[in-house]
């Protein structure tokens, strides 16, 4: 079913410019523009699909009638799609897990997927001052590249780190699964503004410096 478009803008009023186009009842947008054929320029696009394309626009066009909120409108994908960022990550993901439980299977582990060969996943799990170890995710470094390790939840309280599961993709995209009352994951926030990125990133070194295997 075609969706219905309405125009925003457009930087003149001859029928030949780039424009802006709202699909009214959502938060999508469509670009008008000149379509990007150069094969050299293509190649400098990241993870572009065979059912994207990209357009040249001027800045005016988003500056005059891109949206203006005031504040970040939230970016939310599936646990499902949440898991796929595991497979199709360049070279590492990072987490910090803060829960005492997950649903995966009645144990405090991790709810999220495994990197695929030759990607390096490391995270960090809060525990309790008087937990007793657990072999099976202390310290545990796997022949896939899978290192983690632990940190005291009194420890993590001094380094004022953040109270919320978070992940860090390629050092460039934040993930903030949200959990239901049944301990499982319900859905992900996305954050790709880098200083908010380099904010988790921060909290990182500092739980990675401090955690123990």
């Amino acid at each position: 079913m075609a969706r219905r478009l309405s125009k925003v803008g457009s930087n003149s009023g001859n029928g030949n410019c780039p424009t802006l186009y709202e699909v009214p009842g959502t938060d999508d947008y469509v670009v008008q523009g000149d379509t990007v054929t150069d094969p050299a320029e293509l190649t400098q696009l990241h993870h572009l699909t065979k059912c994207e394309g990209a357009v040249v626009v001027p800045r005016e066009l988003l500056a005059n009638f891109g949206p203006k909120e005031p504040v970040r409108v939230p970016q939310w994908i599936s646990p499902e799609e949440f898991g796929g960022m595991f497979t199709t990550l360049e070279h590492s993901v990072w987490g910090l897990e803060t829960r005492r439980r997950y649903a995966s299977d009645g144990r405090p582990r991790a709810s999220a997927g495994r990197p695929a060969p030759g990607k390096r996943l490391e995270r960090v799990r809060l525990v309790d001052t008087a937990a007793a170890p657990d072999p099976a995710r202390s310290g545990s470094r796997t022949c896939t590249g899978e290192d983690n390790r632990t940190l005291s939840r009194e420890r993590a309280a001094e380094l004022a780190l953040p109270e919320t599961d978070f992940w860090i993709f390629d050092s460039r995209v934040v993930a903030l699964p949200r959990f239901g009352a049944d301990d499982g994951m319900t859905r992900v926030e996305l954050i790709t503004n880098p200083v908010d990125v380099l904010r988790y990133a921060q909290a990182r070194e500092a739980a990675w410096h401090h955690a123990v295997p």
